[in-house]
């Protein structure tokens, strides 16, 4: 059981590290790349399609550029972005000579230099916002947390040094503020559902000794039907809002004393 364990472990991290060297490639991966990093584990070929359907759905291309469907965009989304994008083009363009000019100013700490960065790779974080929809943050929340990142990014730019790594380093600042904050989204979501599972199966339990004592049943008579400690039983009150039809949590009681 440990080994099976140990390896599903191993395996979510090979994974996790292939999704991120793809993120870092502009989005495409090479199956041989994939199929490298996944050598030890000895996967068959339906095990490597299930693989490739997971990349595919993340937005990431296996062998071929990653092409963005904006049909997956709510009606909110598709006209902030078209919104958002026909505000960037206002912004101003620059050649390759240019760039490396501002680059090594903004790395020396020419505040003017980091403006002309942020205002440069503004799109950027744009390209790199829609390769994290569908993961349950909303489009103009991935950007905001882009941007911010980016803003950031260009005043910590004495750790980069050349300005050929400029655009590296600030991408990858992207992907960390975008995937964080999905991580933070998919942790509340869990907490909700643990909550709300909490809650269910206290009222199940409830509902079931109700029915047998056809009245509703008091805290201590479900906890000494359970084995529960009154904490969990008392939570679920809680988080329920004191809703749970079949148990009589006493706060009415305590309400009317008072």
């Amino acid at each position: 059981m440990g080994n099976i364990d140990n390896k599903e472990k191993e395996f979510a991290e090979i994974l996790k590290l292939v999704t991120r060297t793809a993120r870092e490639n502009k989005n495409i991966i090479s199956s041989q790349q994939v199929r490298d990093a996944f050598a030890e584990l000895e996967l068959d070929d339906k095990q490597f399609e299930m693989v490739f359907e997971y990349l595919k759905s993340h937005k990431i291309g296996v062998d071929e550029e990653a092409v963005f469907d904006e049909e997956v965009l709510t009606d909110e989304e598709h006209n902030y972005l078209n919104s958002y994008l026909e505000s960037l083009k206002e912004l101003p363009t620059y050649n390759e000579g240019e760039k490396t000019a501002i680059s090594m100013s903004a790395i020396s700490g020419d505040k003017d230099a980091q403006n002309k960065l942020i205002e440069m790779y503004l799109p950027l974080v744009v390209d790199v916002a829609k390769m994290y929809t569908e993961q349950g943050v909303y489009l103009e929340d991935l950007i905001g947390e882009g941007n911010f990142a980016l803003t950031k990014g260009v005043t910590m730019l004495d750790a980069v040094g050349e300005p050929s790594e400029v655009e590296s380093f600030l991408y990858k600042l992207m992907l960390d503020a975008m995937e964080a904050v999905i991580e933070n989204n998919l942790a509340e979501d869990a907490g909700e559902k643990k909550v709300l599972d909490l809650v269910q199966e206290v009222a199940d339990k409830a509902s079931e000794l109700a029915q047998d004592l056809r009245r509703k049943v008091s805290v201590k008579e479900l906890m000494d039907e359970t084995g529960w400690d009154e904490d969990k039983i008392r939570s679920a009150i809680k988080f329920s809002g004191d809703n749970i039809e079949d148990l009589d949590s006493g706060e009415d009681k305590k309400k009317q004393n008072e």
